[in-house]
């Protein structure tokens, strides 16, 4: 007896239209090219999680280190004050309070710095 496919393969193909919602003209009309572009979206979007991560650090590193610039030290020397007096706050906590309470940060710095 003979299979007729074309509902399976139209379920198929509405998936990759749906998934392939909001892109380019091509990406969109071609199933073939579709699948591509979602192929291509997941990869892109893994790495990016990644990325993410690593930029975020960049951006709290840098705002630590301008408030430590404020209050005459550097980065480095901010952070091994920090270890060497035993106090642990992580760096996302660090960075919101130097852009938010930058009087608390300096507190902070001078209290790491004094303990050396």
């Amino acid at each position: 007896m003979r299979v007729k496919r074309g509902v399976t393969t139209h379920h198929r193909h509405q998936k990759i239209r749906k998934a392939t919602k909001g892109m380019t003209h091509s990406n969109r009309a071609s199933i073939r090219r579709g699948k591509q572009a979602i192929t291509k979206s997941l990869q892109n979007a893994t790495r990016d999680r990644k990325n993410r991560k690593r930029d975020f650090r960049q951006l709290w590193n840098t705002r630590i280190n301008a408030a430590a610039r404020l209050n005459g030290t550097t980065y480095s020397k901010f952070i091994n004050a920090l270890k060497r007096s035993g106090i642990s706050i992580d760096r996302k906590i660090m960075s919101e309070l130097s852009v938010n309470e930058p009087s608390v940060m300096k507190a902070i710095i001078s209290l790491a710095t004094k303990a050396k």
